[in-house]
């Protein structure tokens, strides 16, 4: 029970300091709270520190780090205050490159029914980014080692920092993986959208090849949420030649996630021309502007215009 009361305090005081953190004795408690033995306390400390930018509490957020990674299960379970602090330090631009590498291959496996469970993944991931972000001359062969993890986690984490890391070179690392494949399929998807970040005029055809495969449906959305304006023909050659209705809706949904002028054109067209089943769909494919007046607005007009189908009750549905 006090210790109860003692995580208790610590959680008020870091609300207090998060609200003022140029109060008098603010930096002290953080550290006070950084020092303790409290996993939770520490993680909640170094979130803080890391979202005002106390770039003074570096060593102290290095030193929690070094504490917990000693019978780090006991100390710190579910990598809690390991993969905060991380974090943070990523926040204040911090060039740890030694706590980032022990941190990327740093594995824990905890007792859970049945077995044992590693919950050190999302900190490996995250070490990943760290070592991106201060242009770590090993990231990539780190990252390369994460898109191979048993844990889903770092392997989708590996995929989101390539494409922060941005240079060519993550490419091949990226194909390599969408070719040789992933047991989840979010993996494969997060790999085809870092693809597309990274240069989508090299990636576009790449892509565009699994568009006919199981991998469809990753392959549509990966070059929607991309906003590429490379994307746009790929979807729109796709959209013209299959037969699968589901996959049809699917790529409709993709233009309209581009977000572009030519994207949104190309659904009103398509609204104003195309048979009723057709156009319902392509009205539906707008939903995700509902908040944007000004395009709900176009459509509408366009609808009205239709006056040999009925296309209102779909509009109202989706856009009313």
């Amino acid at each position: 029970m006090p210790k109860r009361v003692d995580l208790d305090a610590v959680l008020l005081r870091l609300k207090e300091i998060r609200q003022d953190p140029g109060a008098e004795g603010a930096r002290d408690a953080l550290r006070e709270i950084l020092g303790g033995r409290l996993s939770h306390a520490v993680a909640k400390a170094a979130e803080v520190a890391g979202e005002v930018q106390l770039r003074d509490l570096e060593d102290d957020l290095a030193a929690a780090f070094e504490r917990f990674m000693r019978d780090p299960v006991k100390r710190d379970p579910g990598c809690r205050a390991k993969t905060a602090v991380v974090d943070a330090l990523q926040h204040l631009d911090a060039h740890t490159s030694d706590l980032y590498l022990r941190a990327a291959r740093h594995v824990q496996l905890e007792p859970v029914y049945g077995g044992r469970e590693d919950t050190a993944a999302e900190l490996r991931g995250a070490a990943g980014r760290g070592l991106v972000r201060m242009n770590h001359p090993d990231a990539l062969s780190v990252l390369a080692e994460l898109l191979a993890d048993p844990q889903v986690v770092a392997r989708i984490s590996a995929a989101r920092a390539i494409a922060y890391h941005g240079g060519q070179a993550g490419l091949p690392l990226l194909r390599l993986k969408v070719l040789t494949g992933d047991p989840e399929i979010e993996v494969v998807s997060e790999c085809l959208l870092a693809l597309l970040r990274i240069s989508a005029a090299d990636s576009v055809e790449f892509v565009e090849r699994f568009l006919d495969g199981e991998l469809a449906e990753a392959a549509l959305l990966a070059l929607g949420e991309s906003r590429a304006p490379e994307a746009l023909p790929a979807l729109r050659r796709f959209w013209e030649r299959t037969a699968h209705p589901d996959l049809s809706r699917t790529a409709l949904l993709a233009i309209a996630m581009l977000r572009s002028e030519d994207a949104i054109a190309t659904l009103l067209e398509w609204i104003r021309s195309e048979p009723g089943p057709v156009a319902r769909d392509a009205i539906r494919a707008f939903e995700i502007y509902r908040n944007d007046e000004r395009v709900v607005e176009r459509v509408e007009q366009v609808v009205r215009r239709r006056k040999e189908v009925d296309l209102m009750p779909t509009f109202e549905e989706a856009l009313g």
